[in-house]
């Protein structure tokens, strides 16, 4: 059985809500709150599956309720449902903490299967909220594969072909092998490739080897 705490500050939108839950045998709602404060204070309390939260609340909203509620009870998932389905509110949540983000207009199976997503660990935006999602996830690795490519633009052939092996998790003595070259040629050409691009660790190197595109997908 998913318990879930349901919290906004509208009565007639929590009896809404959980009628809707009602109609799933495997879901049943242990509490209700009516401001984020509330709903911090009943996570606590009743250790819920999942925490149905509103975003526009008294006291506390439901971006910082997430906050809240997935530092003090990491077994509670959090889901976000709400009229407001803005680019930075979806941002918000999912830095929050949120595994889920759900409108009230949506189509009640909709809020069934997200319970039920975030309830078993996975996450679940509403169609229209993944969509935008992945369009800005899209755009924005655009940007950083166009940004990256033109940094490495400083770069040698070699240096290149050493950059790429960094982006495998290669050792130094590992990209010698695969280069037929020296380790100590090699460690040079990882000491100029970290000056010429201000890199710091090899992490951020092979992160910049990925978004140039020097690693096979």
């Amino acid at each position: 059985m998913i318990r879930v705490l349901l919290a906004d500050d509208e009565a007639m939108i929590r009896a809404g809500v959980a009628a809707i839950l009602a109609t799933d045998p495997g879901i049943t709602v242990v509490a209700e709150a009516s401001d984020g404060s509330e709903a911090v204070e009943l996570c606590l309390a009743h250790q819920p599956d999942v925490a149905l939260l509103d975003i526009r609340m008294p006291r506390l909203d439901g971006l910082a309720a997430t906050v809240e509620i997935t530092k003090a009870v990491p077994k509670t998932a959090v889901a976000i449902l709400t009229t407001f389905g803005d680019d930075a509110y979806v941002s918000g949540a999912l830095d929050g903490g949120a595994r889920g983000f759900l409108l009230k207009s949506g189509d009640p199976r909709e809020l069934l299967a997200g319970v039920h997503a975030v309830a078993g660990g996975g996450a679940y935006l509403a169609p229209e909220v993944a969509a935008r999602v992945l369009a800005t996830f899209r755009a924005t690795a655009l940007t950083r594969s166009a940004n990256a490519k033109a940094r490495i633009d400083v770069l040698t052939d070699r240096e290149r072909e050493v950059l790429a092996l960094l982006g495998t998790g290669l050792s130094n003595s590992q990209i010698a092998t695969r280069l037929n070259l020296v380790e100590g040629t090699v460690k040079g050409h990882v000491s100029t490739i970290f000056t010429r691009l201000a890199l710091t660790n090899r992490v951020q190197a092979a992160v910049l080897a990925h978004d140039a595109g020097l690693v096979p997908q």
